[in-house]
């Protein structure tokens, strides 16, 4: 870990110790033949730990927390010392809280604006001045970003942020041979859901339509790879962006309602 990385091609990788991001890790690893190392974050250093030494390509642990604004002076430091050539990003790191929103407490809603919003915003931007033609960013949104949500209005808003700020990124980058996919899934069957119904519960339909993340980050790759702005899985999740950009909001938002009220 002492080696020096300077210009050496790596990947970085965010909420790297479970869920989506653990299995970008994964698959990066599988997949990649050109990148020297693959830099891990989250806040777990032991679950990073066990991730690395399964990995092939050399791997580099950074414990931190993307709501932590010192944790973000300590990342830029060392990028100044390594200046490696970034060449994919992804922004896997994510936080979501199902209920009211008089009934999520206000530090939760807070954290998944600065995870969401502000930590990905902030490592973007860090690691922007690393990136090297041809270089991608997948962003990681969601199919909630495609609409407002009674009962996870702040995690769909923060979503939704994510999915307009990836979107004009791309185009100013395009220039720059730098290209940007938000990655939109639905329900993934990882362990965000046992963190996210301490409040409230989902609707029961949004669990048979789940996937698995192995699913949603293969098709990521792949559109990422084809410079595609977005990546939706699954045909459920296609149809409802498709219905979120022909229907009135206010109808769907009725129908959510019938749902919830006949469950």
């Amino acid at each position: 870990m002492g080696e020096n990385t300077k210009n050496k091609r790596i990947a970085v990788i965010t909420g790297a110790s479970s869920g989506i991001g653990y299995t970008f890790a994964k698959t990066l690893d599988r997949i990649l033949h050109t990148t020297d190392e693959i830099w891990l974050i989250a806040r777990s250093e032991d679950r990073l730990r066990e991730l690395s030494e399964q990995l092939r390509i050399k791997s580099r642990i950074v414990p931190m927390d993307l709501t932590n604004a010192a944790d973000f002076d300590s990342f830029e430091r060392l990028l100044k010392k390594e200046l490696p050539s970034i060449r994919i990003l992804v922004n896997a790191a994510g936080l979501g809280f199902m209920g009211a929103f008089m009934d999520v407490e206000q530090q939760c809603q807070e954290e998944m604006i600065l995870c969401n919003c502000i930590g990905l915003t902030r490592m973007t931007r860090m690691c922007l001045p690393y990136m090297a033609w041809n270089a991608r960013i997948i962003q990681l949104a969601s199919s909630a970003a495609f609409l407002p949500q009674p009962d996870f209005a702040v995690y769909a808003a923060s979503k939704a942020y994510v999915l307009s700020l990836s979107t004009a990124l791309g185009e100013e980058l395009r220039g720059r041979g730098i290209y940007v996919t938000s990655v939109c899934p639905g329900p993934v069957s990882t362990p965000f859901f046992d963190k996210a119904e301490v409040f409230g519960k989902t609707l029961a339909i949004k669990k048979y339509v789940m996937v698995t993340p192995e699913r949603v980050v293969m098709k990521a790759l792949r559109d990422s790879k084809r410079r595609k702005r977005m990546s939706v899985c699954g045909i459920p999740m296609k149809a409802f962006y498709a219905l979120t950009r022909f229907v009135p909001n206010r109808f769907i938002l009725f129908c959510m309602r019938i749902m919830k009220v006949a469950r």
